[in-house]
């Protein structure tokens, strides 16, 4: 956020650090970074798709477990 307001240049470098209680110089630091790095966004973008996949899937795992478990627990409660 910080890198993106710096970059817009609606504010100084200096207002944005003062808004953001941080060194203008680390607002500098970041808007560098941010610039020379927004490239791999649109990089391979192939690639990137495959792991939060993979991750979507073990969450996805993980509530059917939680919810079979939520179900014991339901019957286990009633039967009490």
């Amino acid at each position: 956020m910080v890198a993106i307001e710096a970059i817009e240049a609606e504010k100084t470098i200096s207002q944005i650090a003062t808004e953001y209680g941080i060194h203008p110089r680390q607002v500098r630091d970041w808007k560098k970074e941010f610039l020379s790095k927004c490239h791999v966004v649109f990089d391979e973008s192939g690639k990137r798709e495959k792991e939060p996949k993979r991750g979507l899937q073990k969450a996805y795992k993980k509530i059917g477990e939680l919810q079979v478990e939520i179900d014991f627990l339901s019957d286990v409660l009633k039967r009490v």
